[in-house]
């Protein structure tokens, strides 16, 4: 479907190389200050043609509030963004309409819908993240002002060259690291790693597969710093499952992990484990992060942690054998315009995919406790809120 979350809801439109690309915003609180260039900021970044390490197509990408806000403030009604496709070249795809490029959703989507789009990847491009930018941009402005919840992705590996811990001795000073990152810190290069000695392998690696007319995929960490306790709905709307389907249902993406993620299954569990105490705010807190900041499918105040992989880009400058849709076999070399690799663009994408999960998912617990005010708990038994009864021991019976 093209339509995400529950009480934040939005729903994309558009596809490649149609009129225009925009979504709805529902359920955005009233009294929020938002104006273009407030949604901008994480459009200009995602856009195409920023370096010579994506696409050349030159699309501005600039995005127009229809409706949904007055003043410079939002009334609390759907929000309407639209941006424009103005370099578009549909004839570079002329050779699709008989060919199902290889590992596209050419073939996929004439199988569901027994047509499809002729130019481009129609709602299967990237081109329709746009959509979810424009509205995570907004979920970021108002999680950053009520919350001061910060949002945080970066590169982490392209290729075979990773920056990633891949022992479970490594991650204490990965957590360094994901506490202090900062957007400044990611885009002082045009890779969009913090790490400038990785930054420049990456860029060498990404240069010498573009002089290739080749494609290399790569993985993205994510941090979401300051998020509060309680966010996420058990048992089958966990909060890292909903993670997990949000960056899963963008392009080219291949996997997901959160935490230490598949280096925990290689230690013991009092290794792995994560012990709570007492931090200086007076509220519990862990001592380690295997978690990733979340136990039980809930947040537990720690920062939240994980990692996305891309896939390369299936569209290559390189002749491919093939077969067109009706099995006679050719080759086929692609003439559009696009990313020898995505992972630059994609930070943005990940980051605003991300506030729209935590946005939702801060709306529905603060409606639940909204709920739950209204209620007169002065007898509920101790027990149920982390108490032990009056007069009763600590220490464990053996008799």
């Amino acid at each position: 479907m093209s339509s995400f979350g529950k009480l934040f809801r939005v729903t994309t439109f558009g596809e490649s190389h149609c009129k225009g690309v925009g979504v709805i915003v529902d359920g955005c609180p009233p009294g929020l200050q938002l104006t273009e260039s407030d949604v901008q900021v994480q459009l200009t970044r995602r856009r195409p043609g920023q370096s010579k390490l994506t696409t050349p197509r030159d699309e501005k990408d600039k995005v127009t509030i229809y409706s949904g806000t007055e003043l410079g403030y939002t009334l609390g009604t759907p929000i309407g963004l639209m941006v424009s496709n103005n370099d578009q070249r549909p004839n570079d795809y002329s050779n699709a309409i008989v060919y199902p490029r290889p590992s596209h959703a050419d073939y996929t989507y004439l199988e569901k819908y027994s047509l499809k789009a002729t130019s481009g990847g129609g709602r299967a491009s990237a081109r329709e993240t746009i959509g979810r930018v424009a509205a995570g941009a907004i979920a970021e402005k108002y999680l950053k002002e009520a919350f001061n919840i910060e949002i945080v992705s970066f590169v982490s590996s392209v290729g075979d060259i990773s920056m990633y811990p891949t022992k479970i001795e490594e991650y204490p000073k990965f957590w360094e690291l994901i506490e202090k990152v900062s957007r400044d810190d990611v885009d002082s290069n045009e890779v969009r790693c913090p790490d400038p000695e990785y930054a420049e392998k990456f860029r060498n690696k990404i240069l010498e597969t573009r002089g290739q007319h080749d494609s290399i995929g790569g993985t993205l960490v994510c941090v979401i710093r300051n998020v509060p306790s309680g966010l996420g709905e058990p048992c089958f709307d966990k909060l890292e499952a909903q993670l997990a389907q949000a960056m899963l249902s963008l392009p080219a993406t291949k996997g997901f992990e959160i935490g230490s993620g598949f280096a925990g299954t290689t230690v013991n569990g009092h290794i792995h484990n994560d012990a709570f105490v007492m931090k200086e705010n007076g509220k519990l807190g862990t001592t380690t992060n295997y978690s990733g900041g979340i136990q039980g499918g809930i947040s537990n105040g720690e920062t939240i942690y994980f990692r996305v992989a891309f896939k390369p880009v299936a569209t290559i400058g390189q002749a491919q054998k093939t077969c067109t849709y009706d099995g006679t076999e050719g080759e086929l070399a692609a003439k559009g315009r696009h990313d020898p690799c995505v992972v630059s663009r994609a930070v943005p994408i990940v980051e605003t995919m991300s506030a729209l999960v935590i946005m939702d998912n801060l709306l529905i617990q603060l409606s639940r406790q909204a709920a739950s005010s209204y209620l007169k708990k002065d007898n509920i038994p101790a027990p149920l809120v982390g108490k032990l009864p009056e007069n009763t021991s600590t220490e464990e019976n053996d008799s």
